[in-house]
């Protein structure tokens, strides 16, 4: 049986079958880069850590500056790979389309001859090779891969053709993917700047008129119950924790439109509409008028970092409800503000709609990735 495949130049038709392909050690295949940075104070140039690499979209929400790090660094070219060697970020997988500098936690890794480096990459984001990697780190409190563990691992390696096609149809996925991404971004931006703009930047005069609410009038502060080990590889419910990232789980507390504050660590803050597990250090934020759902959100984006000034702890930094509850703003009355607050709620239902795509393509990549690279089924 056949089935077409959309890619961005063509439909390629992809065949059942099993063919044997050249067995082939890791070292054959790949191969460590080592470049070392110096520093240099009049150099700028894009820096990588471990936080900012995101195997799931191929891109950077954000990336950080040479100047901001110090030596021992390695440098990464256009088109390398760039593979979390430290636990929890095995999954950590990006192909940069600049040049720059990352961590040390980070392989830069490059194809040898005859291997496509777009084939290469799907082959360390697969599970295969991340179980491997996993299970061959070496230390107690972070462990780290081992290459020299994986270097004479073997892999089945198909023609050089056969490997740029196998790239092009997850390359073409994780493409949209990107785009997607690029979209909800630039819908974020604009609310943001909207924002901004209605409520903050208004001239003197206009907001005579606008009363001073606690952030507690608009909707009750819980928590989540559960802890990090209710996390799931392929769960069917988001996992909000204190993370930038959302995980999975097979359970859920929640089943409503609401905003999510991490209250602990990494400040940040999210919103969700549909079936959620939260973690017990994370508020959730269900507004009593669904209709101010985007409203609230940009509201405690804009404002998270005062919400969280007065936070406490000296390792581990924390916000309690009640900095939550008692934040003061200064809003039009409510006939004014459900009005004004309507974009803002047409703005996220946009951006939802682009999430749930995302997620439906990476369900298709992930499912095809293993297949392809397996030859299970082939491209014609």
């Amino acid at each position: 049986m056949k089935t077409e495949i959309a890619t961005k130049s063509k439909k390629v038709n992809i065949e059942s079958y099993q063919e044997s392909w050249e067995k082939l050690t890791l070292e054959k295949i790949a191969e460590l880069a080592k470049d070392a940075y110096l520093p240099n104070n009049n150099e700028e140039i894009p820096y990588i850590g471990l936080e900012h690499i995101n195997q799931q979209t191929l891109s950077l929400n954000s990336i950080g500056k040479s100047s901001d790090v110090t030596s021992n660094k390695f440098r990464f070219e256009d088109g390398d790979i760039l593979f979390g060697k430290l636990r929890p970020y095995f999954r950590k997988v990006y192909r940069p389309n600049f040049s720059g500098i990352c961590s040390t936690d980070i392989w830069v890794v490059r194809a040898k001859p005859k291997i496509d480096q777009g084939w290469l990459f799907y082959l360390l984001a697969g599970e295969d090779f991340i179980k491997l990697a996993s299970g061959g780190s070496s230390g107690t409190r972070m462990p780290r891969a081992d290459w020299q563990h994986l270097k004479d691992t073997i892999w089945s390696v198909p023609e050089l053709l056969e490997q740029k096609k196998i790239a092009e149809v997850l390359l073409s996925l994780d493409d949209k993917i990107r785009i997607n991404k690029k979209i909800i971004d630039n819908f974020d931006d604009i609310a943001g700047n909207l924002f901004k703009q209605q409520f903050i930047d208004v001239e003197d005069g206009l907001t005579d008129k606008w009363q001073t609410r606690e952030l507690g009038d608009f909707f009750p502060i819980k928590t989540g119950k559960k802890d990090a080990n209710v996390a799931t590889q392929n769960g069917e419910y988001p996992f909000f924790s204190c993370s930038q990232d959302i995980l999975a789980t097979d359970e859920f507390s929640f089943d409503s439109s609401s905003i999510l504050l991490a209250g602990n660590g990494d400040f940040n803050v999210k919103w969700y509409e549909g079936k959620f597990e939260a973690y017990q250090r994370t508020y959730v934020l269900t507004p009593y008028k669904k209709e101010l759902l985007g409203f609230l959100y940009y509201l405690t984006k804009h404002f998270l970092n005062d919400i969280t000034a007065g936070h406490r702890g000296s390792v581990i930094r924390f916000i309690t409800k009640g900095m939550i509850e008692n934040f003061k703003i200064k809003i039009p009355n409510n006939t004014e503000l459900e009005q004004k607050a309507k974009i803002f709620n047409e703005i996220i239902q946009a951006i939802d709609s682009y999430k749930n795509e995302n997620h439906k393509l990476s369900k298709i990549r992930d499912s095809l990735l293993p297949k392809l690279m397996s030859g299970k089924i082939r491209v014609n």
